[in-house]
């Protein structure tokens, strides 16, 4: 089972080059993570200061894992003093036949 997950962020003008900062931090303690396939971040030409990224995951159990280690959760307490909006989470699965029950 492929997982992808797709956080936005949006933070004021003054604050684009320190999330972009925290957010290669982010990506360097990622890619050593267990599961970790791919990521990318994409910055709105329609909405200035909107950030996405979006990670790709062996399997569910392993991005949780990540979503819980302690490392990323420091960094993301200082992410989200940047935010101008809370940030929005979504975590998509393929294929369709792989779904966990209960989902």
């Amino acid at each position: 089972m492929t997982v992808k997950v797709i956080i936005e962020r949006t933070v004021a003008p003054e604050n684009q080059d320190k999330l972009q900062a925290l957010l290669k931090q982010l990506r360097m303690l990622a890619v050593n993570q267990s599961g970790y396939e791919t990521g990318e971040t994409l910055y709105s030409v329609d909405n200035p200061g909107t950030h996405i990224v979006i990670s790709t995951w062996h399997s569910l159990p392993e991005w949780q894992a990540w979503k819980n280690n302690p490392e990323r959760k420091k960094i993301l307490n200082e992410i989200d003093r940047l935010l101008v909006i809370p940030a929005k989470e979504s975590t998509y699965i393929e294929p369709w036949a792989s779904l966990p029950s209960g989902i």
